[in-house]
């Protein structure tokens, strides 16, 4: 009852002994009175939603007001549950302090309880807009770069706000959050959460927008699919079950509206499994990052594997100029030993000019070894209708073509060696849009719920070896 359309704290994710959970945000007064009076007129006035007796202390000040008796019980069991979860991150995706609908409050939020009721939490404002800005992402084709929300509507008035010493090693610039496009700001918040549930204590986290269907279980799949990726949790899952998991669980059961959506152009849905290919890379990554001992003077160790075969010469003559040894964690899949070989000369206008050269040319080389069958990337093989991104990442356009400019294409595998986290999202993205493609693709949707929700569960189903059927 605490909670918007009464959905509750609710821990979805088991990570390293914490709780990452979910909910909707706080119900305002319009709701929280009338939902009682309902409840009250239909169980024949016998209401014992309160009848637990561990309420707020008769003592405190604030049962001295009437009005604030009943959020003081419905606000006391949901601090109850919280610190039952060990949850202390509480994090905000609202970019309203309260929601407004014909004049009244009908839900509120954390940071603006009166009563200061969690205090004890640490209160996260990661203003994000909600699903009707997601329209202007369909209306550009797709692409999220360079889409920036309008900050200055007069419904918007909860500002970013997060605690200094939570941002120290981010090295992000969050006084600029109105200037970032939907990519950065995405990821940017991403990379929020992962540096919270990664910290040393064992603190949980709470994950909320308004009603919990849209925005929320955009970054609870994004926060799922980046630590399975990892191989931190659902190590057992394939990229087709984990898809499976993610879409019917984090988004179809807790109450994602994809039809409706659908019907208004409003595909958060879509852009939430696009999106991987923004994440790919290790900064996204909880675990620990690889250790590198030394690089080429000037060169990213990007760069060092686009080298082209005429700007490395022999592959068998020693060079005196550098060397490169690089330590992967044991069975990367993708992970490389380095051997010291002739390059090219490692001064600045070599550099320049290779950098050059590289940029004009899409080609790109492995080096002169043979690649073990563990390594090969395999081929994704999409419907012949499935077309790929209009956009993406300088992750995404290093390791897969791209066939056209639409967004349901399905990325083709190149020979570039891509690092065990990259190869498992891009399989993940490459499924969901060989399945989206099939089953909703552009084309106008029925109103009928069955239609596209059954049809995606239906194919994902298939592809984890389960039969799929209508009651999907």
């Amino acid at each position: 009852m605490a909670r918007c359309r009464g959905r509750f704290v609710c821990p979805v994710i088991l990570y390293k002994g914490k709780h990452i959970c979910r909910s909707a945000t706080l119900a305002g007064w319009g709701e929280l009175y009338g939902r009682t009076g309902y409840n009250y007129i239909f169980s024949g006035g016998a209401d014992d939603a309160w009848a637990d007796s561990e309420d707020l202390s008769a003592e405190d000040p604030a049962f001295r007001n009437a009005d604030s008796q009943l959020f003081d019980k419905v606000r006391g069991h949901d601090i109850k549950l919280l610190r039952y979860l060990s949850v202390a991150y509480i994090c905000d995706l609202m970019v309203e302090n309260k929601k407004v609908k014909f004049g009244l409050n009908v839900t509120s939020s954390e940071k603006v309880d009166k009563a200061q009721r969690y205090a004890d939490f640490t209160l996260l404002s990661i203003p994000y807009p909600g699903c009707e800005f997601f329209k202007e992402y369909k209306e550009r084709d797709y692409t999220a770069e360079g889409l920036v929300f309008n900050w200055k509507q007069d419904y918007v008035d909860a500002p970013l706000s997060i605690p200094v010493s939570l941002t120290k090693s981010l090295n992000i610039d969050w006084s600029e959050y109105q200037s970032w496009d939907l990519v950065h700001q995405t990821q940017n918040y991403l990379k929020l959460l992962i540096s919270l549930i990664n910290g040393d204590d064992d603190s949980g986290l709470l994950v909320h927008c308004i009603s919990g269907w849209d925005r929320t279980p955009l970054f609870i799949s994004l926060l799922r699919l980046s630590l399975w990726a990892d191989g931190l949790i659902h190590k057992s899952l394939e990229p087709a079950e984990i898809l499976y998991l993610t879409v019917a669980y984090d988004w179809f059961l807790f109450g994602h509206m994809l039809v409706d959506r659908l019907s208004k152009g409003e595909e958060i849905f879509f852009f939430c499994f696009d999106f991987l290919k923004h994440i790919t890379s290790e900064e996204f990554s909880a675990a620990k990052p690889l250790r590198r001992k030394s690089l080429l003077p000037g060169f990213t160790s990007e760069e060092i594997c686009m080298l082209k075969q005429g700007d490395r010469g022999s592959t068998t003559s020693l060079s005196s100029d550098f060397s490169l040894v690089m330590e992967s964690s044991p069975g990367a899949v993708g992970s490389f030993t380095y051997e010291a070989v002739e390059l090219m000369p490692a001064g600045a206008q070599a550099q320049a000019a290779w950098r050059k050269n590289c940029a004009s040319s899409p080609q790109t080389v492995l080096w002169n070894r043979a690649q073990p069958p563990e390594e090969r990337l395999p081929s994704w093989q999409g419907p012949p209708e499935a077309r790929s991104s209009s956009s993406s990442s300088s992750n995404h356009s290093e390791g897969f073509s791209r066939l056209g400019s639409s967004p349901l294409e399905v990325p083709k595998a190149r020979l570039v060696t891509l690092t065990e986290r990259e190869s498992r999202l891009e399989e993940v993205r490459s499924t969901f849009l060989a399945t989206y493609s099939s089953t909703v693709g552009l084309k106008p949707v029925s109103p009928s719920p069955s239609g596209a929700i059954g049809g995606l569960l239906e194919q994902f189903a298939r592809g984890v070896g389960l039969r799929g059927s209508s009651v999907l």
